[in-house]
């Protein structure tokens, strides 16, 4: 299908200066696009300053003129959440704070709301040789995938009554030059150039370069077959965790040092320390199912894998010189 940008109005991005957001609007500027830009806290004259998403907020101002929203601003995935109540939090930013926003929308008149989303909510570890749907019975397993569940399930409630065409997008990890949490850490790793005992380690991970998620989700905001779904977005190029390690390392121009453990017993040694679930993220198998993005949407990723990699790591050499 050929892209009609122009077609698209006036976006709000929310969360515009996050590692998505970031992207996503300098995707929007390249494609000479409108859009505002929705902050925290504002550092720029052109930016919309929401504040804290989990308290009341005016969000008229922002949507004056847009046709179409993408949301992005979220209580993030935390490893240590020292909150009392985790899922009262995650629920008060990811689930009550966007249908504010979007019942919000729908007053002032917008057409779209693209809701990012997370393959949290299908759950941690699919099936062997059955890659993650739309239509899967949805299993999260911690906070943050259960309030990003309880999300989708009150938009596609209430919008259709409201007129608003809704769009679920649910990526698994996300990468790309400037990349922090776990990803920063395997590239910090690789870097170092000590052993890693994942070489027998042959899972299946799905991932999405930050290109091809931005490129994804602008697609999803003008598509006309986008609209009242929920889509699955990946590099459609699944790696063990093996093979990344090693595609690091190749585009750092170093050796890829792994050593020969069995899967199993690096599992119990994890259970053993109480870090089970961190080793999942290394270990399991998590694949989604790009296919209907590819078939009904005729989307394809414009980023091959490999040139994601090297453009991640590229980022990651350059700003530890900088430093």
């Amino acid at each position: 299908m050929e892209r009609r940008w122009l077609e698209l109005g006036k976006v709000l991005v929310t969360g515009a200066n996050g590692f998505v957001g970031s992207a996503l609007c300098a995707g929007l500027e390249a494609r000479g696009m409108r859009y505002v830009a929705a902050v925290r806290r504002r550092i720029g004259a052109e930016q919309f300053e929401a504040g804290d998403i989990a308290g009341p907020v005016d969000w008229a101002p922002a949507l004056a003129g847009c046709d179409t929203v993408i949301h992005l601003a979220a209580r993030v995935h935390m490893m240590r959440d020292a909150s009392s109540d985790p899922l009262a939090a995650y629920r008060a930013v990811n689930a009550d704070a966007t249908l504010a926003l979007a019942r919000q929308a729908a007053q002032q008149g917008v057409r779209r709301f693209v809701f990012l989303s997370s393959v949290k909510v299908n759950g941690e570890r699919s099936p062997a040789g059955r890659p993650f749907s739309a239509q899967d019975r949805p299993a999260p397993q911690d906070p943050y995938g259960m309030s990003k569940l309880e999300a989708e399930q009150r938009l596609s409630e209430w919008a259709p009554r409201a007129g608003l065409e809704l769009v679920i997008v649910r990526p698994p990890l996300v990468y790309g030059p400037g990349v922090r949490a776990n990803f920063l850490r395997l590239l910090e790793l690789v870097r170092s150039g000590v052993p890693l005992p994942l070489g027998a380690v042959r899972n299946q991970r799905s991932m999405v370069g930050i290109d091809n998620l931005v490129d994804f989700l602008l697609l999803c905001a003008e598509h006309p077959d986008a609209a009242h779904a929920t889509w699955m977005v990946s590099d459609n190029h699944d790696v063990s965790i093996a093979e990344l390690i090693g595609a690091i390392a190749a585009a750092m121009g170093k050796p890829a040092r792994l050593l020969r453990v069995p899967p199993a017993l690096l599992s119990a040694a994890a259970a053993l320390v109480g870090k089970r679930p961190a080793a999942g993220r290394l270990l399991d198998t998590l694949q989604v199912d790009v296919t209907p993005a590819l078939q009904r949407l005729g989307w394809r990723p414009p980023v091959a894998f490999q040139d994601g990699i090297a453009k991640t790591v590229a980022h990651f050499l350059q700003a530890g010189e900088a430093r």
